[in-house]
């Protein structure tokens, strides 16, 4: 490691520290010693002045909480001396200007994904189940048992084997102690549809029940899902009777793309002669549809189709300096090149706001981001809550005290380009270039919203480890630590500790991640989330979510 601790932002009246510092140490730093009145865990601040009750901690370059007693220099940033602050932020007719990356090196790169007759280009070649209301859930699973089972997209295939050899053993008077899992956790079936990439499933908890506006928005987001670029076909299970209604869908599907053209079939247990033959005929057609979608083969497509969304979750002190930059300099290399890039979870905008307003190319869209922040935390503020309480106690733990801090490292992941639109829930990513998303800091509803406005992948940064995937697009992990990926290496995908270690630049290693974001959209190289088949599904009500 080339440094023990970091200044963020030549402003900062803040040092991170990189590694475990120890009460008592004196730390020399541009010029300037710093005696260390406690511990200071890797991932956490110190202060580098005085201050006194009221004044502002800036950290990034910006406000990010205000001292809420008298603290010495050298002391470390906690919960109990400074609470949440960020600057209050409008439209300010900003001429922004942008310095784009050099993308020299991937200008004639290509991905192998599936063209679809609407001119975008999937990463992956999915059919999708897609119940109307949540009556339909136990249909939904006995399907998926059936079919993961026998067509070799179980995941719990290996795990049976497991079990059963486990049985085995127990009957045999073996001792279990002495048991090897490996031989039977590496157990595969083969998939006789070879260019079908999976078989997914949106159970969710919607359709009847609560309000109209619930069930209008769900349609709008199971559309969104039937017309994604990674979907092939769709199978869609109706009860008969539910507030979302087959023709609804059918009707959002129409507004999302009035040209649709994939196959899909449509069944209404109400109009069923039983429950038994629902299922057969729906397998059966299903069947039918996977034989034509499995004669798409990947084709050669120019890197501006690639859609990636953005996302962090499990957040720790190291997210907003390795994962979420090098992530951003992703993310500026897509712009460049001519592609899509979705950042959103909006509670995590709190603090980085002005930026993003001063960034956004039209007045009407920013506005719409303003209009969209203010309303979304008032609604928070009525139940007792809001934007500054998004912090989770592992978020804290780990160093990042206040939601500011959280936020305006959490917002680097979009990089530095210019904002050409902003999408409400469910509206599609239309336009070149970084697209602001309303969602939920939530992890499952945030990736769900990424996926419906286009997303073909995730980057999900995290330092503390978390299992999230989603059913239509490939979710990448991206560490901030090497601790993590060495302790969590089934489910990490890419390390970015090498930034924290000083090893590589922050440039270095966004082209890394591009390389890997290329591979994983050719089908080349699988994510984790996709091989254990986290297909994570929460649909957001517009209620209180941070």
């Amino acid at each position: 490691m080339k440094h023990r601790v970091l200044k963020v932002n030549s402003k900062d009246n803040v040092i991170v520290a990189l590694t475990n510092l120890s009460k008592g140490e004196t730390i020399s730093f541009e010029g300037a010693d710093y005696i260390l009145q406690e511990d200071i865990p890797a991932k956490h601040k110190f202060f580098m002045q005085d201050m006194k009750i009221g004044d502002e901690v800036i950290m990034y370059g910006v406000l990010v909480g205000k001292a809420q007693q008298e603290i010495m220099k050298g002391s470390r940033m906690s919960t109990e001396n400074i609470k949440h602050a960020a600057e209050p932020y409008d439209y300010r007719h900003v001429k922004f200007e942008w310095q784009a990356p050099d993308v020299s090196k991937f200008k004639n790169r290509t991905f192998n994904g599936y063209h679809r007759s609407d001119g975008r280009v999937g990463t992956a070649n999915y059919w999708l189940f897609v119940p109307t209301v949540f009556c339909e859930n136990r249909n939904l699973d006995v399907i998926r048992e059936a079919m993961h089972n026998e067509l070799g997209y179980a995941v719990t295939d290996k795990y049976k084997s497991y079990t059963k050899e486990l049985l085995q053993s127990y009957n045999e008077g073996k001792s279990l102690a002495e048991f090897d899992l490996s031989p039977a956790l590496k157990k595969n079936t083969d998939r006789p549809f070879k260019n079908v990439d999976g078989i997914k499933f949106l159970n969710h908890q919607g359709g009847c029940g609560g309000t109209r506006q619930d069930a209008g928005i769900l349609g709008k987001l199971l559309a969104a899902y039937a017309n994604h670029p990674n979907v092939a076909g769709v199978t869609v299970l109706s009860l008969g009777c539910q507030n979302l209604q087959t023709q609804d869908f059918l009707n959002e599907l129409k507004q999302f793309n009035p040209d649709f053209d994939k196959p899909m079939f449509v069944f209404e247990q109400q109009q069923s002669q039983s429950e038994e033959q629902l299922i057969a005929d729906a397998i059966k057609k299903t069947f039918e549809g996977l034989i034509k979608i499995n004669k798409l083969e990947r084709q050669p497509a120019s890197l501006d189709k690639l859609c990636i969304g953005v996302k962090c979750g499990g957040s720790d002190g190291f997210s907003g300096i390795s994962a979420n930059p090098a992530v951003g300099y992703t993310s500026d290399l897509v712009v460049a090149l001519g592609g899509q890039i979705l950042l959103a979870e909006f509670p995590e905008l709190c603090g980085a706001e002005q930026d993003l307003i001063d960034r956004t190319t039209n007045e009407p869209a920013a506005r719409k981001f303003i209009h969209l922040m203010r309303t979304y935390n008032a609604q928070a503020e009525q139940v007792g809550s809001g934007f500054h309480m998004n912090p989770s106690p592992g978020n804290i733990k780990d160093g990042l005290i206040t939601d500011a801090i959280k936020s305006t490292g959490a917002a680097k992941k979009g990089g530095t380009s210019p904002i050409v639109d902003v999408l409400d829930y469910t509206e599609a990513a239309t336009k070149p270039g970084l697209s602001l998303v309303c969602t939920p800091g939530n992890d499952v509803e945030a990736t769900t919203g990424k996926a419906a406005s286009g997303a073909t992948l995730i980057l999900f940064t995290t330092g503390l480890g978390t299992p999230t995937g989603n059913p239509v697009c490939p979710t990448i992990k991206v560490s901030t630590n090497s601790n993590l990926t060495k302790r969590m290496n089934d489910i990490i995908d890419i390390d970015c500790g090498p930034v924290i270690e000083g090893e590589k630049t922050i440039q270095q290693m966004g082209e890394d991640i591009l390389e890997y974001c290329i591979k994983a959209a050719s089908g080349e190289v699988i994510p984790k989330a996709v091989l254990l088949n986290q297909d994570d599904f929460i649909p957001w009500k517009r209620g209180v979510s941070l």
